[in-house]
């Protein structure tokens, strides 16, 4: 299999799937400025949307889109306990985390990431997100990970979001159960094995 990542952005989240899972991947780095690949290949011919991740399987298929290519990870080593059965009511509530995820936060970040974002608006873009991880804040009260006990691929796509808020200079300092989780998931053998691949950890 074949990872298109760039560091840092969302795709770390499959990057640490992958190293939860113990699967073997080639990392293939693409520049997210000039949407090439390291030997000059256009990106756009990979995915034609442009944006990473993509996984590309052993048979040539591509994958596109966070949350299905953690869970298509998951699935591949049952064993690992990343993701809830198929069919079983954990399993609709790892979606729903994954969907909370991609649509309240990733989405979220977007504006503040974005140079031609109004200075006006990005306040409210600021305390929308920051409602929004006080929400997550509330449900880790208690519990190691987003579903209980378990680490799943949820857990791993929540670390690679919130880690955003140090780079648009987002205050989370108050969300005391985010941050015992930021530290937990990143003490992870394969989250530091996922973001030292990734040129983020020395």
């Amino acid at each position: 299999m074949k990872l298109y990542y760039s560091p840092g952005a969302c795709s770390l989240s499959a990057h640490i799937a992958l190293h939860e899972a113990g699967l073997a991947c080639t990392p293939m780095l693409v520049s997210t400025k000039s949407h090439q690949l390291q030997d000059g290949t256009d990106f756009y011919s990979i995915n034609p949307l442009g944006y990473v991740p993509v996984l590309e399987l052993d048979n040539g298929e591509r994958l596109r889109e966070g949350p299905a290519i953690v869970q298509y990870i998951a699935d591949q080593v049952p064993a690992k306990n990343l993701a809830p059965a198929n069919g079983s009511m954990a399993r609709y509530r790892l979606q729903e985390w994954l969907t909370f995820i991609g649509t309240e936060l990733h989405q979220g970040f977007g504006p503040l990431f974005n140079p031609a974002t109004p200075a006006d608006y990005q306040p409210q873009v600021r305390e929308r997100l920051l409602k929004r991880l006080q929400w997550i804040d509330g449900q880790l009260a208690g519990k190691p990970y987003l579903m209980g006990e378990q680490f799943t691929v949820a857990d791993g796509y929540l670390f690679t979001v919130a880690n955003w808020a140090g780079f648009v200079r987002l205050d989370i300092s108050g969300v005391k159960n985010l941050s015992a989780f930021q530290a937990r998931v990143a003490a992870r053998p394969a989250v530091q094995a996922a973001m030292k691949a990734e040129g983020l950890l020395k």
